[in-house]
């Protein structure tokens, strides 16, 4: 079900507005021969392997059920686009109660309305912790989620527009390729990372949230490899720290992290594994977002950056049916909690005098976005809650 921000505007302001809403939902059924053709053309991501069959049929691959009617328009240098996400107040008016916003970025399915759910569960369970009393001191907990934006920005493909009357100005990428940062390929050329630039741009905004205080990325398996990736090349979050206002990072259970150096926990043939090294697992070959800053510039900013990691301590299947198991990500280890905590103990290593930046492990959750995003050490780095065990 679409989720339309509170209070609607005008038609006059939505005709002006960086933010609209289309005056009727485009949700067309797919036909069966429409999806067939779609499945028959798809081709392989833009980082996989050439003639990589495990990577051409991913059953991600496939168009999305829903497209949000909420639009953010982005100027670009080539003209205007527009960019289809969920968020839960109307963002075109000052926002003065709103003291904390959360980014939350959908994983391959591109179902941006589901994790906008989640991101809902999670807000409802931190605003029913806090309304919990200490039965000894009698003391309420504090935790206060009234003053909360939602917001979950959805990365389409141009399978999803197969059999779907979608305005031509709104932005779809090449299959995955928005979770490497990639430009979009219609209509504009613009980085997916670009997108979420635009977003915080739009929060720093002090005319319409005066107020904002935190802003928290987060995201779970495919969404949890952008939130890492952003968080090492988000080149314009200078605003935010103008403005006065903490930036986090929760990354849940990615399939894979970007490396800063050609170091691996598992032992790599170079020959034999050519891209192991290559962005989105590497440094090289980086997109045009993050090329015009050196792999050391670019660890150093990740280094000063605020991020949890999380993952499920049941999500150690080598065979999970979503995980990476190409050769740049079984060089990072066989599973998910396994990558999880070599990249963490790689990272503790090259900055000896300490990061700002926690691993988590969430006991007796496998590979389950709703778990994870709503689990106690989520909702504490999301929420500022209690009882997230160290």
């Amino acid at each position: 079900m679409t989720r339309n921000p509170e209070g609607p505007p005008s038609r006059a302001a939505n005709a002006q507005s960086p933010v609209r809403r289309t005056a009727f939902a485009r949700r067309a059924s797919l036909t069966a021969s429409a999806i067939a053709m779609t499945l028959a053309c798809i081709g392989a991501p833009a980082h996989a392997a050439p003639g990589d069959a495990a990577h051409v049929y991913s059953p991600h691959l496939r168009p999305v059920s829903h497209i949000s009617d909420t639009r953010m328009r982005i100027d670009t240098p080539g003209g205007p686009a527009e960019f289809a996400l969920y968020v839960s107040r109307d963002w075109d008016r000052p926002q003065p109660a709103v003291t904390r916003a959360i980014i939350v970025i959908h994983g391959k399915l591109r179902n941006a309305d589901t994790y906008f759910h989640s991101a809902e569960t999670a807000r409802d369970a931190a605003a029913a912790e806090g309304a919990n009393t200490d039965a000894d001191t009698g003391v309420d907990s504090g935790v206060d989620t009234s003053g909360t934006l939602l917001i979950a920005p959805q990365f389409l493909a141009t399978l999803d527009f197969a059999g779907r009357d979608e305005p031509a100005d709104l932005l779809r990428w090449d299959a995955n390729g928005w979770m490497a940062g990639d430009a979009a390929v219609a209509p504009q050329a613009v980085s997916s990372y670009a997108v979420l630039d635009a977003i915080v741009a739009r929060l720093a905004d002090r005319t319409r949230f005066p107020n904002l205080r935190h802003v928290i990325f987060a995201g779970h398996s495919g969404g949890g490899q952008v939130v890492q990736r952003y968080a090492v090349a988000a080149r314009d979050l200078g605003a935010l720290a103008q403005a006065g206002i903490d930036v986090r990072y929760v990354v849940s259970s990615p399939s894979s992290y970007a490396y800063f150096d050609a170091e691996r926990p598992v032992p790599v043939d170079a020959q034999a594994c050519p891209d192991f090294d290559t962005w989105k697992y590497g440094m090289q070959q980086r997109p045009a977002y993050l090329a015009d800053r050196t792999p050391a510039q670019l660890e150093a900013a990740y280094a000063r950056r605020r991020v949890t990691y999380l993952v499920g301590g049941n999500d150690d299947d080598p065979q999970q049916k979503a995980l990476d198991r190409s050769c740049p990500a079984e060089a990072q280890g066989p599973q998910r909690v396994a990558r999880a905590q070599a990249y963490f103990r790689y990272l503790q290593a090259r900055h000896p005098q300490g990061l700002d930046q926690t691993l988590h492990v969430v006991p007796g959750v496998g590979h389950n976005g709703a778990r994870m995003l709503t689990s106690a050490c989520a909702l504490a780095a999301m929420f500022d809650t209690a009882g997230c065990a160290p």
